[in-house]
């Protein structure tokens, strides 16, 4: 399979696994999960379950998980949809954790901190590299250091998805390091 196959495969998965599973009439359960069957029957985008095991094992990013069996699928975050719960638990951040952006984003993010947007949570990186990778899509990255362990002792809530992004709800300024 071509990379660009797997990548056009990849980007619809992200539209209807994380945000759009109405546009081909597919129904996710509450934590996210869609039958492999159904996505192979209504997808007009034409491949094979083999295809599709290889796009989510071989993604460098890890956004998709297969239940034990392999019947099911999801992705691991970036919901807008609300109503998706991805069972995750608590968990204690490590001391410091980062953000990737672009300085025009930095006045703002100045003023209200980092907000979750149309997303479930704020996405954050375990370390100044992945942060980076994140940061550089939309240009010349500024990481941002983020004192996890000090908001999580002020009451804040950490979750980390399956494929180790960390998450959590907001992120005042008073917690950056910018």
């Amino acid at each position: 399979m071509t990379e660009q196959h797997k990548k056009r495969i990849s980007k619809f998965l992200s539209l209807i696994l994380r945000h759009q599973p109405e546009k081909i009439g597919l129904t996710l359960d509450e934590n996210g999960w869609a039958l492999v069957s159904d996505i192979l029957e209504k997808s007009k985008m034409q491949f094979t379950v083999e295809e599709l095991s290889e796009v989510v094992n071989t993604n460098d990013k890890k956004r998709f998980s297969f239940n034990a069996n392999e019947t099911k699928i999801r992705a691991n975050q970036g919901h807008s949809l609300k109503s998706i719960d991805l069972d995750l638990k608590p968990e204690t951040p490590p001391l410091f954790l980062y953000h990737g952006t672009v300085s025009k984003f930095i006045p703002e993010i100045k003023l209200h901190g980092l907000k979750k947007m149309n997303r479930q949570h704020v996405h954050l990186s375990k370390d100044r590299d992945t942060a980076a990778k994140v940061g550089a899509r939309r240009g010349k990255p500024v990481i941002l250091s983020i004192r996890a362990l000090e908001m999580q002792n002020e009451g804040h809530q950490f979750f980390i998805s399956e494929n180790g992004v960390w998450l959590t709800d907001v992120v005042s300024s008073k917690f950056i390091n910018f």
